[in-house]
């Protein structure tokens, strides 16, 4: 099965370099984890699911974009699998931009390593690879910039806003202190000075926890172990007959922990913006997992959404002018990216013409370890 982010499970289109390269495609990635725990700083102690991110997927899109009959024509083109790995990258490791641009070097590496006698690739073949592995270096760090960027922000927001208060204190108070002999008052105003000192001290330490560790907004949820196959043909079957749209459910069953409800929803928002901007045909959901990750995918045929949206459909109340501008797009989209970044993975879009529109929600198996537990942060090693 390939993990190609426009749901071609079946390898359509794909010619027989490319589906030796879907073939050595664990091997690619036992290496290349093995490398990266090895030579990339913080990345020795994080859990497989947190490490593996989206790469599998991009890989098989590498894979697509080998074949000469298949309209892919880079790994990271039609999709943004590559902005959401700078994204996990920047809510959920302590690496910076050299750490992200190595291992994507050593993603290059790994599969020449690996490929070395089980898949011919030519000069042809290494310049689609080169191309994809660098235009992915760049969205990666684009968003992994972006969001230290926001960041940044937010803390001087917090600067500027938080600390007014106890600055002024401290301020009038070294002014009184110089203008009085009245050792009482001297006492009480120390010990003001000295309160709000502390308070700003606090202050500090939790700013540097902010600019240390980038989180974002989570939605509460509720952990249970299911089959997710079983939750998908649950959801599917409210959906029938669903305006005469056929619902086609693939893949196999796995099971983990996760939230039942909110992936629920989740995967409802998907289905109907499926049927709703889709063009009338068949709506595909596959699930499968690979390297401790669940991969769930709903595609709809019909117009693309134009590449330069892909990130911008998941803000909160945006909607775009033109073909897709009906109602919605505001809300639904930024919940399921929310579920999906709230159980530690992340929801990319992949959509063209070609191959119509796929959105994949890409989460850990076991999301225990990655979710705000009473209060606490993610766990990360």
């Amino acid at each position: 099965m390939t993990l190609a982010t426009d749901q071609n499970t079946d390898g359509h289109g794909l010619s027989p370099t490319a589906l030796r390269f879907i073939a050595i495609r664990d091997a690619v990635m036992d290496h290349w984890e093995r490398e990266v725990r090895a030579r990339v700083d913080g990345a020795r102690h994080l859990l497989r699911p947190v490490l593996t991110n989206t790469l599998p997927a991009f890989f098989d899109n590498i894979a697509e974009a080998l074949s000469p009959d298949h309209p892919r024509e880079q790994g990271a083109s039609g999709s943004n699998a590559a902005s959401a790995h700078g994204d996990e990258r920047a809510r959920m490791t302590s690496f910076g931009p050299d750490q992200v641009v190595h291992e994507y070097q050593i993603l290059r590496e790994s599969i020449a390593v690996v490929a070395r006698g089980r898949v011919a690739l030519g000069e042809p073949e290494w310049a689609i690879i080169d191309a994809s592995i660098n235009a992915a270096t760049r969205e990666a760090i684009r968003v992994f910039t972006r969001i230290h960027e926001e960041l940044r922000h937010k803390v001087a927001a917090a600067l500027s806003h938080d600390m007014r208060t106890p600055l002024s204190v401290v301020a009038n108070g070294a002014q009184l202190l110089g203008r009085t002999d009245d050792w009482s008052l001297v006492r009480k105003v120390a010990a003001k000075v000295q309160s709000n000192a502390d308070r700003l001290e606090d202050m500090m330490a939790e700013l540097l926890d902010a600019l240390t560790f980038q989180g974002a907004a989570k939605i509460p949820l509720h952990l249970t172990r299911f089959d997710i196959l079983d939750l998908v043909q649950e959801t599917r079957e409210q959906y029938i007959p669903a305006g005469g749209v056929a619902i086609d459910v693939a893949g196999e069953p796995v099971t983990g922990y996760w939230c039942r409800a909110s992936l629920r929803r989740a995967l409802e928002n998907l289905i109907n913006n499926a049927i709703k901007y889709g063009d009338q045909g068949t709506v595909g959901i596959l699930a499968c997992q690979t390297r401790g990750r669940m991969m769930l995918s709903v595609h709809n045929g019909g117009n693309p959404i134009p590449e330069e949206q892909h990130e911008r459909i998941f803000d909160y109340l945006r909607r775009e002018a033109g073909p897709l501008s009906v109602t919605g797009w505001g809300i639904g989209l930024p919940f399921v990216k929310a579920v999906g970044e709230s159980h530690g993975g992340s929801v990319t879009v992949d959509s063209s013409p070609q191959l119509g529109t796929t959105f994949l929600i890409d989460i850990p198996v076991d999301c225990r370890p990655f979710v705000e537990q009473d209060g606490g942060r993610l766990a990360v090693s």
